[in-house]
């Protein structure tokens, strides 16, 4: 049923972003019958990956389930070129998505969302941008992903540094040109070690200025056979069927074993093996590793191991090894030649926690309490304001005038990790309350996306034209993810996950840590229910 206040609104369903989330929500939305539209500040498809151009990019879940499943002809019709995509490969492929699928007609580019306002009267959201005049939708769909809202720290004298400045998260889309030159690199998390393998076979000098060392763990990437390819898509349906019965939500070995049930040799063995396979499939060699202290000390110690065996100088072996928190507290990095950069006489590793400290930038580069390290570029690998803050950065009022970034000042409550109390209409993917961050997330929002469908095909056959998550709904929800999370070893480390590396951010557990066949479940008897803990009419 269609009610009349249809007439007052641009579009019914507005997607911001066009990474792997938004597309599929234009596809699905489009395909069910809504008048959907959506927008993206960058000049193409891509999401994060259009702005992941910084040397080494590349994903850490491998490529055939870090794909969309949505079309048996796109699945078919790609063929992925290596285990694991370099950036440019994933680009090349949303842009393959957009067009077989006729997507592009459905977006606005370079079109940059500053705020948007409930009105109540209408019931539609009046939306605002830095490039066209505001629009009025019945529903907000945010696609802006996880991992879209870089930080840039500031250090004292930076506007006098002489030389170039660059973000991981912002590379410039020319070459930059790093041969012959002294660099810096600030931060060693997931881009970092990407990137400082790379940077390092061209820069004359190197520092890595490592504040926090990460766990590191090889790719072991190669190319895809033919065989390989032929034989996913001969049971791609199946394969993506199982995937969804996968915690991870990507195809891997499932442990049966505690660490303990086996001897110290058979244990340290399957670590060998899975640390020859490559990739982050290493902590799930046991049932124990995220839940058990003394058997995530086994994996930490095989991995300390390694990088001792690996660098030959004992004191920078030591500075790179992780001590403090269990492995996979942070996240884990996937990298290749990581530790091995570090035995290159052009690259010096300086501990920022113990031997010194940045104490502002000069014309001539990086002041720390002891020297100064004279560079013509400083790359920050300094990462992002996960999962909240591309949402509470913009100007998002809700219902009672309430500022989303306000109404989260104390941490993201929500309702199924898709909805807040307060914003009618107003749905958010890969974000707070969602397994996203700690499975594949192409996965995880796919099926965000197929049950908001769904949800908002129900509303339009119901002639409903607003939905609110309750509050009492959405308390619940927050205390059922901290339970899951309080069994974890997530709690021990300061990450991202909790919020630890922004100044003033609430220190609160945000992913959904029950894993992503729970969570689906969870929303699905949601649906059952007649859509409980949301206020329709």
């Amino acid at each position: 049923m269609t009610t009349a206040r249809n007439s007052t609104v641009d579009a019914e369903v507005l997607v911001v972003g066009a990474g792997f989330s938004g597309l599929a929500a234009l596809y699905h939305f489009r395909n069910a019958g809504h008048h959907v539209m959506g927008v993206e500040t960058n000049g193409d498809v891509g999401g994060a990956w259009y702005n992941n151009r910084y040397p080494g990019a590349r994903c850490d879940v491998e490529s055939h389930d870090y794909s969309l499943s949505m079309s048996p002809e796109v699945e078919q019709e790609w063929t992925w070129s290596e285990r694991f995509s370099d950036a440019d490969e994933i680009r090349r492929y949303l842009g393959f998505v957009a067009n077989r699928l006729d997507l592009r007609r459905l977006i606005s580019f370079s079109t940059t969302v500053t705020g948007m306002d409930w009105d109540e009267t209408s019931r539609s959201w009046r939306v605002t941008f830095s490039e066209r005049d505001p629009i009025r939708v019945r529903y907000v769909v945010m696609a802006t992903g996880p991992l879209t809202s870089p930080i840039k720290p500031q250090f004292p004298g930076m506007d006098a540094f002489a030389g170039r400045i660059l973000h991981t998260a912002e590379w410039p889309r020319e070459e930059v040109d790093l041969h012959g030159h002294r660099v810096a690199v600030i931060g060693t998390g997931s881009s970092g070690v990407q990137a400082i393998p790379i940077i390092a076979e061209q820069a004359e000098r190197l520092y890595v200025l490592q504040r926090t060392p990460n766990f590191v763990v090889p790719a072991r990437n190669r190319p895809i056979t033919e065989a390989e390819d032929r034989a996913v898509k001969a049971t791609y349906r199946e394969r993506r069927a199982t995937v969804r019965t996968m915690s991870s939500a990507y195809l891997k070995e499932l442990p049966t074993q505690s660490a303990f049930d086996v001897s110290e040799e058979e244990r340290n063995a399957r670590y060998q093996r899975f640390w020859d396979l490559g990739g982050t499939n290493i902590t799930s060699a046991f049932t124990d590793l995220k839940t058990s202290e003394e058997a995530n000390a086994t994996l930490a110690a095989f991995i300390h191991g390694k990088i001792r065996e690996i660098v030959r100088d004992p004191e920078v072996a030591r500075k790179l090894m992780p001590t403090g928190y269990p492995v996979g507290a942070r996240r884990i990095c996937v990298g290749t030649n990581y530790y091995e950069t570090f035995n290159r006489d052009n690259v010096e590793l300086v501990d920022l926690l113990g031997t010194e400290s940045i104490t502002g930038f000069e014309a001539r580069g990086i002041r720390t309490d002891r020297r100064l390290l004279e560079v013509d570029d400083i790359v920050l690998a300094t990462g992002f304001d996960a999962m909240t803050g591309v949402l509470t950065r913009l100007d998002i009022k809700g219902a009672n005038g309430e500022l989303l970034r306000d109404a989260w000042r104390g941490g993201p409550v929500n309702h199924l990790g898709i909805a807040v109390h307060g914003f009618p209409n107003f749905f958010y993917l890969a974000g707070p309350g969602s397994p996203s961050v700690l499975a594949n997330v192409v996965t995880t929002g796919e099926q965000q996306v197929e049950w908001l469908t769904e949800l908002l095909n129900d509303q339009r056959d119901r002639g409903f034209t607003r939905i609110e998550a309750e509050a009492a709904a959405a308390d619940a929800w927050v205390k059922h993810a901290n339970e899951l999370a309080e069994g974890t070893m997530f709690f021990k480390a300061k990450s991202w996950y909790i919020g630890a590396n922004v100044p003033g951010k609430p220190r609160v557990f945000m992913p959904y840590a029950g894993g992503f066949p729970a969570y689906a479940r969870r929303t699905e008897e949601v649906a059952a229910a007649g859509y409980s803990g949301f206020v329709r009419s």
